[in-house]
């Protein structure tokens, strides 16, 4: 099975007390094992995984912790590893800088933690508002890259979690990526629970057997092979960079929009359930430019987000753009996921 296929080793887990960072920290570990890792990055993303669940326990309100598979980069990258976002909304940070350096703490203890994270992770971001809460994303892959890969087309981040009080989350998503074009495609099963989780995963199983297609008839694809299960929502968006355009066909509640500074661009979707009761599949196109930013989102986010009152956060990994949407704009009566490509943008490294 394909490295994006392992829908079921993205993991949340809400962080209020010291035993759900030990739930976080085997998670982790066994997902590392699963893919590999040696036992000493074992280690190391299991201190990795400690120190941002013991800060959240320390200093977050309502934090939250994702753990995902991340595929390699490219055909020339064969490392794995495994994506972290913390999402809290703690006083925040008022200088990310020295949190970074080894010995600085405002919490009493010996300030070690952040530089770790620092040290190890291959990618790091973080934004932050005093006040308002800080998303940290770190990624930590198998070791280093032997020779240089090239920059890939597009990058994606997501945040998927089931509804508070559900083990299985009811949503599921799918990337692939085909010769110059990138696919997203997002599922929200029918309800919640165990049977959404089928319904909306064997959408995604489809979506992949029909990816060579058009985003219209992958669905009318997807609508045929899960008439078994409940049904689903779902939107799939094909962004051809080098064209400048975006292809998207909806049925249900799968938000999707096209950012770019001040401008959101929402597509159009026809009501429906596929799987059950479909009246009309219809493909639209709409431009895409290099700033552009594609979201796609369930119905656990509320759409009145808008991405314009964060300075800065548009040009910041997607993965990072989807932790601050997903914690200011969920719904706590619904299973959540939360889905942003982009095009690769110059980053600093440990970027702020």
């Amino acid at each position: 099975m394909e490295i994006g296929e392992i829908l079921e080793r993205s993991l949340a887990f809400s962080i209020d007390e010291s035993s759900q960072v030990g739930a976080a920290r085997r998670s982790a570990t066994g997902m590392a094992a699963a893919l590999g890792l040696s036992e000493a990055r074992q280690g190391e993303l299991a201190l990795m995984v400690t120190e941002l669940g013991n800060n959240l326990v320390r200093h977050a309100a309502q934090g939250e912790l994702f753990l995902r598979v991340i595929e390699p980069e490219s055909e020339a990258d064969s490392s794995v590893g495994i994506e972290l976002i913390a999402v809290d909304k703690g006083p925040g940070m008022i200088s990310v800088s020295q949190c970074l350096q080894d010995g600085y703490s405002t919490a009493g203890t010996s300030g070690t933690g952040m530089g770790a994270i620092a040290r190890l992770a291959q990618t790091l971001e973080i934004y932050t508002v005093p006040g308002e809460g800080t998303v940290l994303l770190a990624q930590f892959r198998d070791g280093t890259r032997p020779v240089p890969t090239p920059t890939p087309l597009m990058e994606y981040g997501v945040i998927s979690r089931p509804k508070p009080g559900q083990d299985i989350c009811g949503d599921s998503w799918g990337v692939e990526h085909l010769r110059e074009k990138s696919l997203y495609f997002v599922a929200d099963g029918l309800g919640h629970g165990p049977d959404a989780a089928r319904a909306s995963r064997e959408a995604v199983y489809a979506f992949r057997k029909y990816r060579e297609r058009s985003p219209t008839e992958i669905l009318e694809g997807v609508h045929s092979a899960i008439s078994k299960t409940r049904g689903v929502a779902a939107a799939i968006a094909e962004v051809d960079p080098a064209a400048g355009l975006v292809r998207f066909a909806g049925i249900g509640n799968i938000a999707g929009s096209i950012l770019s500074g001040t401008q959101n661009q929402s597509m159009v979707s026809h009501n429906g359930i596929l799987g059950h009761q479909v009246r009309k599949i219809q493909e639209f196109t709409y431009l895409w430019t290099a700033d552009s930013l594609l979201l796609l989102h369930s119905d656990g986010l509320s759409s009145r987000g808008q991405i314009e009152r964060y300075p800065g956060l548009i040009v910041r990994h997607p993965g990072l753009i989807a932790g601050v949407l997903y914690r200011d704009f969920k719904r706590d009566h619904d299973d959540a996921t939360v889905l942003i490509a982009t095009r690769p943008r110059a980053r600093t490294e440990a970027s702020v």
